[in-house]
C-alpha cells in the first residue's frame, strides 16, 4: 500500500501541457518530460455549468496556466464566455484548497495525515459499519462535477467492489425530473436537440428557466437568430430573460401544469396538432385529449391568475408557428409533481410534430457539467451504461464487461438522495462517503443535516476545500484534485462529449477523483478487480464498450483528441468499421420520428394536478421562490467565491426581492433588514424593492448558505426531486 501512494504521488509532479504522455498507472496525472516545451495553448471544456463551453489555456514556458479564452472554433460557445469561464482557473490557486488528507483526533479537530493513514481508516471504519449494520449501512452522496471516467470508477467499486449498496449524487438537485421524464416517454433519457436549434426557432418557449443568469451562452445562441423569433416565459417572476421576451406569463407559482394541459386542450379545440406524426410515432393521445377536456379557458385562468387574452396569444403564437422549441430548467424540475410537469412539455412538442426538426424539440437544459454523464454512468438509479439494474440480461452483460461476477450487480437500483438522508435519520445508514458536493448547504430543509450528522458513525468528506459547511463536518477529509488538473470527459446538455485537460497541478497531496477511488479500492482490498482502470483513458475505454449498442453509443470516439480535432461528438455516435463517417458538428435526435421505447412510440404521460404542498395562510402570507442569482455565482459558491472579480459581479450579501406594494405595507425601503420566517427557520435579509416578483411573493438567490434554512422539503413521486422552488413564509422588518 505504501509504494503504491508514493507512485501516485510521484506522478502527479510535471508538467501538464499537451505534451503529457499518459502511461499506464499515471491515473492522468502528468509525467516529467525529459525537455519544456514553449509557451502553448490547450483547449478544455469549462467545468462550471453543463453548456459545456470550450477554452483555450494558455500555458506559459514553465508549464504553468497563465491565463485563458474562449475557443471561437468550438460549436458550442462561438468564441463566448461568461463571467464563470472566465475566471475558471482561478479557484485553483486559492489558499484554502485542501492539500493533505485529515483526520479527526481524538480533541476534536482535524488533523493531516498520510494518504495511506487517511484511507485505512475509512476503510476499517465504514468495514465495521457494514459488520455490524449490514451492507447497507454505508452509503455514498456523489457529483455531477467529477468526469465521466471517475464517475463510472466510483459507480463500480462502490456497488460491485465495496458492496456499499447506496448511491446518489447531487444531480437528483437538478436534473433527475428531466432523466425520469425523458426515459418514461422516448425509453431513454435522451434530450433531443442541438444548440443550432437556440438559432432555428420561429417560437422560443421557455418554461422556469432564466437562461440571461443561468445559462448566458446559450442565451447569446438566441440573439444570433434570424427568424425575428416569438420569445415566450412561463415563469412567476419578470427575470432577466423575461424582460428580452416577446411574451411573459406571469403565472401562479406551480400552476405550469394546468396552463400547459390548457394549452393541449386549445391546440386540439383549433385543430393545431400533426394527426400524421401523432398517428405514426406516438402513444396515448386519444386518452391524453380525453383528460385535457376539462382544462377550459377559465379553469386555466383561475389556477394560473393570468387572463384569457394572454392566454389567447400563447396559444395562438404556438399554433401558428412552424418550428417551435420547448425549453425548461429548475423552474420545471425541482417541483412537487415535476416528472409530469416535463412530461406536459414533452407533450406540447408531440403533439404539434416539433421534435427531430431544426429549431424544435422538448428540450431540457442540464444544469451541471457532468450531470448527463452521472445520469448514464453514475450507477445510481440506472445501471451503469443506461441499462436497468431489474433486467438480468443487463446485469449479467455490465458484469461481464466488467470482468465480475454477475452476483454482485444489484438488482435494484439505490435508493434516492432524500431517502438516503431518511435512512442516516432513522439509523439504517451509519456511514456517508461525499464526493465533491456540499449537502449541508444545497440540500434543501438544510438545517435537518446539523441533525444527521450526529447520528453518522463515519463521515468522509473528498473535495478541494477543507472550507466547505459539509467538510468541516468530517471526520475524514480527502484532498481531491479539480476541473484543471485532471484529464477526461465532460457529457453536456446537447449530449456532447468534450474533453477537459490538465493544466495546473493540484496543490501539496491533493489527488484527481480517480487516483483517490483507485487508492480506496487498494485499501479495500479489492484493487485487482480494477486492475484495468490504469488511467481515465483506459476507463473511458471502458466507457465506450459499455455504450456499444445503446442510445448513448459513443464507440465510434477514438479518444479525447479526436474530440479536440471535431469540436467535441454528440451521442449517439456508434463505431463505423468503413471508416467513411465523420461527426456531424450539430445534430438532433428523432429525425426518423423513431424513439427508444420497446415499439419505437413516444408516450402521452400525464396525471391531474395536485395543490401547492404548503399554500400561503395568515401566518404566511408570502410564497417563497428560489433560483440563481447572479451568472457569476455557481451553486453554494465553493468555487465562485474564491473569485475577486466574481464577488464583485454578484450581491455580497443576501438580498430578498419584493413587490412595492408589499414593501410598503410592511414600511420597508432598498437596504432595510428583513426577517424571513418560515416552519422551518428564521434567516435575515437586505431588503431590494422590484416588481420583479408579483405581490405575495418573495424571491431569494440559492446561493446563500442560510436560503436552504427556509425551503420545504417535497419531493416528486417519480424522480424524488426536491422542491425547491415555492413554499409558505412570513417576512417583518428585522
Amino acid at each position: 500500500m505504501t509504494e503504491f501512494v508514493e507512485n501516485l504521488l510521484r506522478a502527479r509532479t510535471g508538467p501538464m501541457t499537451s505534451e503529457l504522455v499518459q502511461r499506464p498507472g499515471d491515473f492522468g496525472l502528468g509525467q516529467v518530460p525529459s525537455r519544456l516545451k514553449p509557451a502553448t495553448t490547450v483547449k478544455s471544456v469549462c467545468g462550471f455549468c453543463a453548456t459545456g463551453c470550450n477554452l483555450r489555456i494558455h500555458v506559459d514556458d514553465t508549464g504553468a496556466a497563465i491565463n485563458l479564452s474562449p475557443d471561437a472554433g468550438y460549436p458550442v460557445n462561438l468564441g463566448m464566455a461568461c463571467p464563470k469561464g472566465w475566471e475558471a482557473l482561478t479557484p485553483l490557486s486559492a489558499p484554502d484548497r485542501a492539500r493533505t488528507p485529515l483526520l479527526r483526533n481524538t480533541h476534536g479537530d482535524l488533523a493531516p495525515a498520510s494518504w495511506e493513514q487517511a484511507v485505512r481508516t475509512m476503510s476499517a471504519r465504514f468495514k465495521s459499519i457494514q459488520a455490524a449494520h449490514g451492507r447497507g449501512a454505508v452509503a455514498v452522496l456523489s457529483t455531477g462535477q467529477i468526469v465521466v471516467e471517475e464517475m463510472a470508477l466510483l459507480g463500480a467499486l462502490t456497488k460491485f467492489g465495496m458492496g456499499i449498496a447506496h448511491l446518489d449524487s447531487n444531480t437528483r438537485q437538478c436534473m433527475a425530473t428531466a432523466h425520469v421524464a425523458y426515459k418514461q416517454s422516448f425509453g431513454y433519457d435522451a434530450p433531443p436537440y442541438t444548440y443550432a436549434d437556440f438559432e432555428e426557432s420561429d417560437v422560443l418557449v421557455f418554461i422556469g428557466a432564466n437562461p440571461c443568469i443561468a445559462h448566458p451562452i446559450m442565451w447569446q445562441r438566441v440573439m444570433r437568430n434570424r427568424h425575428n423569433p416569438e420569445i415566450i416565459v412561463i415563469d412567476p417572476r419578470r427575470t432577466e430573460t423575461a424582460m428580452q421576451a416577446t411574451q411573459h406569463c406571469a403565472l401562479a407559482p406551480k400552476s405550469d401544469n394546468v396552463l400547459l394541459y390548457g394549452i393541449a386542450r386549445a391546440l386540439i379545440e383549433r385543430g393545431a396538432v400533426d394527426r400524421e406524426f401523432i398517428a405514426a410515432n406516438t402513444t396515448g393521445f386519444e386518452a391524453f385529449a380525453g383528460f385535457v377536456a376539462d382544462f377550459t379557458p377559465a379553469r386555466v385562468c383561475a389556477a394560473t391568475a393570468l387572463d384569457e387574452a394572454a392566454l389567447e396569444r400563447l396559444v395562438t403564437t404556438i399554433a401558428e408557428g412552424k418550428r417551435v422549441s420547448f425549453w425548461w430548467t429548475m423552474g420545471v424540475n425541482q417541483g412537487h409533481q415535476a416528472t409530469r410537469t416535463a412530461q406536459a412539455i414533452v407533450n406540447l412538442a408531440l403533439m404539434t410534430g416539433n421534435i427531430g426538426r431544426p429549431g424544435t424539440g422538448a428540450n431540457s437544459i442540464t444544469g451541471q457539467c457532468n450531470a448527463m454523464g452521472s445520469r448514464i454512468y453514475g450507477n445510481a438509479t440506472s445501471l451503469i451504461g443506461g441499462y436497468d439494474f431489474a433486467n438480468e440480461a443487463h446485469r449479467r452483460h455490465v458484469a461481464r464487461i466488467l470482468g465480475f461476477d454477475a452476483s454482485v450487480v444489484p438488482a435494484t437500483p439505490s435508493l434516492a438522495y432524500d431517502q438516503i438522508l431518511d435512512g442516516i435519520d432513522d439509523g439504517a445508514i451509519k456511514g456517508l462517503w461525499v464526493i465533491a458536493t456540499n449537502t449541508a448547504h444545497s440540500w434543501i430543509g438544510s438545517r435537518r443535516f446539523e441533525h444527521l450528522r450526529a447520528k453518522l458513525d463515519c463521515l468522509v468528506v473528498q473535495d478541494m476545500y477543507a472550507t466547505t459547511e459539509t467538510a468541516r463536518m468530517a471526520d475524514i477529509v480527502l484532498p481531491a484534485a479539480g476541473w484543471g488538473e485532471k484529464e477526461g470527459v465532460f457529457i453536456n446538455s446537447e449530449r456532447r462529449l468534450g474533453a477537459i485537460r490538465k493544466v495546473s497541478r493540484a496543490p501539496g497531496q491533493a489527488l484527481s477523483d480517480f487516483a483517490i477511488f483507485k487508492l480506496v479500492a487498494e485499501a479495500w482490498g479489492c484493487g485487482a478487480q480494477f486492475a484495468c482502470w490504469t488511467s481515465p483513458a483506459a476507463a473511458f475505454e471502458i466507457v465506450k464498450e459499455l455504450s456499444r449498442g445503446r442510445p448513448s453509443d459513443v464507440t465510434g470516439i477514438r479518444d479525447y483528441d479526436h474530440l479536440d480535432e471535431q469540436g467535441g461528438i454528440q451521442w449517439p455516435y456508434p463505431e463505423d468499421p468503413t471508416g467513411s463517417g465523420a461527426p456531424v458538428r450539430e445534430r438532433r435526435l428523432f429525425e426518423n420520428g423513431r424513439f427508444y421505447t420497446p415499439d419505437g412510440l413516444a408516450r402521452f404521460l400525464f396525471d391531474e394536478p395536485s395543490a401547492l404542498p404548503e399554500a400561503t395562510d395568515d401566518e404566511y402570507p408570502f410564497l417563497l421562490l428560489t433560483g440563481r442569482g447572479s451568472s457569476a455565482q455557481w451553486h453554494t459558491g465553493t468555487r465562485t467565491n474564491k473569485s475577486d472579480v466574481l464577488r464583485k459581479l454578484a450581491p455580497r450579501q443576501l438580498h430578498v426581492e419584493l413587490h412595492p406594494d408589499d414593501a410598503s405595507v410592511l414600511g420597508a425601503v432598498d437596504g432595510d433588514r428583513l426577517e424571513i420566517c418560515s416552519r422551518r427557520g428564521v434567516i435575515t435579509a437586505l431588503a431590494f424593492v422590484t416588481p420583479t416578483v408579483q405581490r405575495g411573493q418573495v424571491f431569494l438567490p440559492m446561493h446563500h448558505a442560510d436560503v436552504n434554512k427556509l425551503t420545504l422539503p417535497v419531493f416528486d413521486p417519480h424522480s424524488r426531486q426536491p422542491g425547491y422552488k415555492a413554499c409558505a413564509v412570513r417576512v417583518e422588518k428585522a
